[in-house]
């Protein structure tokens, strides 16, 4: 069998075209088009010539993503891509790759094999700035907090009550927890501080929650970035500096344009992670998209109990995007993973460990449900597949009722016909009834919420708190903060909050460790477990196989 080309020399293979004509194609007027080289754009949406958004959403979900990998973002580009080729006017919203990851273990974000979006390399670096700025804000803002405290401190801003942190996009544990201000009287007050990465950062969250430039401003200026010493919020307009805050931001803000290898138009623009943030692209960029476009294919972060839960309960709440259908992206790997085959072993053919595994897949069916949203299975096929385990699979999905097919847009999509089987059951999904509706009311108290979600999507018992997080409890509700959503930052590989809990647990419970409210973005998140808002590097890092040919093109970039 011949060896398979890797992404990135799928990536190179393929045949680019200018964004002036993919934008041309899409709709997208001269004037709203900002170019950034050949191949890349932003749009400035109020420059737009098209009509208020319309456009249908589709939300590509996932099971519980495994080491064995799902494949959530190829399978939105080949469905997308399949959507076009039958017909319907399309365009697909993503998240921008954090470059954390991609030099650590987890890898970009802009899809596999045939079905990609280019240009993969820079999409995957630098891109537009969009992170870098996101960074700067971020940073501007700690700069002028210390500033403000070495030059007086008027607001009386207690400096152990610090609740915003600096932030890199790199994994990096040794900012975990830092000291800084040492060095004398001139160097600034010395006190404890850290990073998180920088898809953690609130400035993200309100990047990706912002409907426009005024709202951006708006939120930017209710960011609470610490108390002073009566225990009072502090916030981004009591220092004055939501102006020059936006001004850093106003660029990134407008959307980025690029293709599909079949030329699909796709906009990927912002970049929460699911697991410690609320793990949706842009809501400007999917507003943007179904001003194009008749049907927009959007991803959420991790699985269901994340990223789509989040979509669902924020953005949608937010913004007005509520999906029509849901995908929800297996693979026959994933799921024999789930029911205890080791990663070594994914090869051999298993349907004992397919059927206990599938019960994790079902509880993520069961959620997307709940909140009235027809659901879709995509089985994302891999080449050791056997016939039998997919047909097995196709025959479960159908017993319980749920619309399935295989893609094998890896293989097959980029314009191929990988892809069609699904799209069509989409398409079909699409002109069915939705009835949506949030998992609770925005008025039941945090504590509800967060139980809400625990044994609603986890299928937790309960929920305990920590004396530091009913402690927090009690500030929120005083500080007027209980009408904001939940924000559940919990580990991506179990619906518990225990990493190695696979399938489908049941008889556990959450552990809340601390609420922290986001008053810009407008959610509390709360942390369970261990999860970490500056991750790590593994030890061996995908760094170590990167590098540049003589001519300058990437190597080693999946």
């Amino acid at each position: 069998m011949p060896e398979l080309p890797s992404d990135l020399e799928i990536a190179r293979a393929a045949a680019i075209r200018p964004i002036a004509e993919i934008a041309e194609a899409a709709g997208i007027n001269a004037e709203a088009l900002e170019p950034y080289g050949r191949f890349k754009a932003k749009i400035d949406p109020a420059r737009l010539n098209a009509p208020e958004p319309a456009g249908q959403v589709v939300l590509v979900s996932a099971m519980s993503p495994t080491p064995a990998g799902e494949g959530k973002s190829t399978t939105t580009v080949g469905l997308a891509d399949s959507l076009a080729r039958a017909g319907h006017k399309v365009m697909i919203a993503l998240r921008e790759p954090s470059l954390g990851p991609i030099l650590g273990m987890k890898g970009g974000a802009t899809g596999g094999g045939y079905s990609q979006v280019l240009p993969m390399d820079e999409i995957n670096l630098h891109f537009t700035g969009d992170f870098h700025a996101v960074t700067s804000a971020n940073n501007a803002l700690m700069a002028l907090v210390d500033n403000h405290i070495y030059q007086g401190n008027e607001l009386g801003i207690d400096p152990r009550r610090l609740t915003f942190k600096r932030v890199l996009d790199m994994n990096d544990r040794a900012l975990r927890e830092v000291v800084i201000g040492l060095g004398g009287p001139t160097q600034g007050v010395p006190r404890q501080d850290g990073f998180d990465i920088t898809v953690a950062s609130e400035i993200m969250a309100v990047f990706c929650l912002a409907t426009d430039l005024h709202d951006l401003r708006d939120r930017l200026g209710r960011i609470t970035f610490g108390f002073t010493y009566d225990r009072a919020p502090v916030t981004v307009a009591d220092l004055k500096v939501q102006g020059a805050l936006t001004l850093l931001l106003k660029d990134a803000v407008r959307p980025n344009l690029v293709q599909t290898i079949a030329g699909t138009p796709a906009l990927v623009h912002g970049g929460p992670f699911a697991n410690i943030a609320h793990g949706c692209n842009s809501l400007i960029a999917t507003q943007t998209a179904r001003r194009l476009a008749d049907v927009v294919v959007t991803e959420a972060g991790f699985g269901a109990d994340l990223g789509a839960e989040k979509y669902m309960d924020i953005k949608a709440r937010t913004g007005g995007v509520a999906p029509s259908v849901v995908v929800v992206v297996a693979t026959v790997r994933a799921l024999k993973m789930q029911g205890g085959v080791a990663k070594d072993q994914l090869a051999h053919p298993d349907l004992g460990a397919l059927a206990s595994g599938v019960a994790n897949l079902k509880r993520h069916l069961s959620n997307v449900a709940k909140f009235g949203v027809p659901p879709v299975v995509a089985i994302n096929k891999f080449a050791a597949d056997t016939a039998e385990e997919l047909e097995w699979l196709l025959a479960w999905c159908a017993d319980e009722g749920v619309p399935a097919a295989v893609a094998d847009v890896w293989g097959r999509g980029g314009g191929g016909d990988g892809g069609d089987a699904l799209a069509a059951l989409v398409a079909e999904a699409l002109t069915g009834p939705s009835t949506f509706r949030h998992l609770y009311p925005l008025d039941m108290p945090v504590a509800d919420k967060i139980r809400t979600i625990a044994q609603e999507i986890y299928g937790a018992d309960g929920v305990d708190f920590s004396v530091p997080a009913l402690k927090r409890l009690a500030d929120i509700e005083r500080h007027g903060w209980g009408s904001l959503p939940v924000c559940m930052a919990k580990t991506q590989y179990s619906f518990t909050d225990d990493a190695s809990k696979l399938g489908a647990p049941t008889g556990f419970t959450i552990h809340i460790r601390d609420l922290l409210p986001k008053t810009g973005a407008g959610f509390i998140v709360a942390l369970t477990g261990a999860v970490m808002t500056m991750p790590g590097l593994p030890a061996v890092p995908a760094a170590l196989r990167m590098d540049v040919d003589d001519a300058g093109n990437p190597v080693g970039l999946a």
